[in-house]
């Protein structure tokens, strides 16, 4: 009686794990409709353009017809974005992603109240077991590719950053930048500037242009638009873009630019909802499968950036280069990674460390 008992019991255990398995029904791909929030432009020559980008790509391979997309755009995070959502939702959308860390928050309400919608949000957070999940990448392993090349081209050894936001995905960017730049370099000084703001294409130039009167010849960027790099052109000194090649916007003086594969994470989470093999994953993807990587490096290079960024790169991916390596300070003073440890790429990806030693915030 026992044994009939347990197997029931282990039955129903399996029916139940498939049921939550398949929670939600596959969609044949002429019938998907696929709904995307944007901070910004899809036009603004960085992460909204690479994440437009990264769709398109993984709807072509897919087969789906950008007819069947469904796009917001410039939504800030605010009220804004739940009535855009609220609006995909009325037009039909299977599934919604969000790109931008405040549309958390949003997404994390609406997915509750609209269980039978796939919520997928980039740089967050939240998430839920049933229709939420997040993914990012782990853009600081990019960012310490674009540090050498800056360490390398400074005459000054004062480099600029015009950061987005005081937050854990900006400031490890920053530090990583920083750290790629000490390894070749180990005089330069790095100069942070938030602008409070993802995508503010006027205050992005300003800042660049306060950077370079400051004396940085090298300027970096965690902001949306190419204008930094602009700025970088016309005063005569060089920058690292970020999100997508930023060489056409400023031909003289871009050196690389730390970019985004979004399709590589966008594509596997398509095909899961075309299959109904949905499951509320938080992904986090990087250099090694391609998600991450830099732009091709221009005429503007010093001699021997290609060699120590090869290098570098082989040393991230196959783990003899640990970037967040011990003992690293804070530029308070504090001890942040002690010797003999580490930092592990989640940790660098959502929590908020400090600025290391070196780094000055105007």
């Amino acid at each position: 009686m026992l044994k009939k008992v347990l197997a029931l019991v282990l039955g129903l255990v399996m029916v139940l794990s498939t049921v939550s398995a398949l929670a939600f029904s596959p969609v044949a791909v002429a019938d998907l409709k696929v709904g995307f929030i944007f901070i910004g432009d899809i036009t603004d020559g960085g992460y909204n353009t690479a994440h437009y980008n990264g769709l398109i790509k993984a709807s072509e391979n897919l087969g789906i017809s950008q007819d069947q997309l469904y796009l917001k755009t410039n939504i800030p995070e605010d009220g804004k974005c739940e009535t855009a959502i609220r609006e995909l939702v009325e037009a039909g959308c299977q599934v919604i992603f969000g790109n931008s860390f405040g549309y958390q928050n949003y997404m994390e309400e609406l997915a509750d109240e609209f269980p039978e919608i796939i919520f997928i949000h980039c740089s967050g957070i939240k998430s839920n077991d049933t229709n939420y999940n997040n993914y990012y990448a782990t853009l600081f392993e990019g960012r310490y590719l674009t540090g050498i090349a800056a360490g390398l081209k400074t005459k000054t050894n004062k480099l600029g950053f015009v950061g987005a936001m005081d937050n854990a995905e900006v400031n490890g960017g920053i530090n990583a930048f920083y750290l790629g730049a000490k390894s070749v370099n180990p005089d330069v000084s790095l100069v942070v500037k938030y602008t409070n703001s993802w995508y503010d294409p006027t205050l992005e130039r300003q800042t660049a242009e306060a950077l370079i009167a400051s004396g940085c010849d090298v300027i970096a960027q965690h902001c949306d638009t190419s204008n930094p790099q602009v700025a970088a052109q016309e005063a005569g000194v060089f920058g690292c873009g970020t999100g997508t090649d930023m060489t056409e916007a400023a031909p003289d003086a871009h050196l690389t630019a730390m970019i985004f594969n979004w399709e590589n994470a966008i594509q596997p989470f398509l095909q899961q909802v075309i299959d109904g093999t949905y499951v509320p994953e938080n992904k986090l993807y990087g250099l090694a499968d391609g998600t991450v990587d830099i732009s091709p490096l221009t005429k503007n290079v010093a001699e021997g950036t290609a060699e120590a960024i090869e290098a570098a790169r082989a040393g991230i991916i196959d783990g003899t280069l640990d970037i967040f390596a011990g003992p690293l300070n804070d530029n308070e003073g504090n001890v942040l990674v002690k010797e003999g440890e580490t930092l592990t790429r989640p940790q660098v990806a959502f929590e908020n460390v400090k600025l290391l030693e070196g780094i000055i915030v105007e």
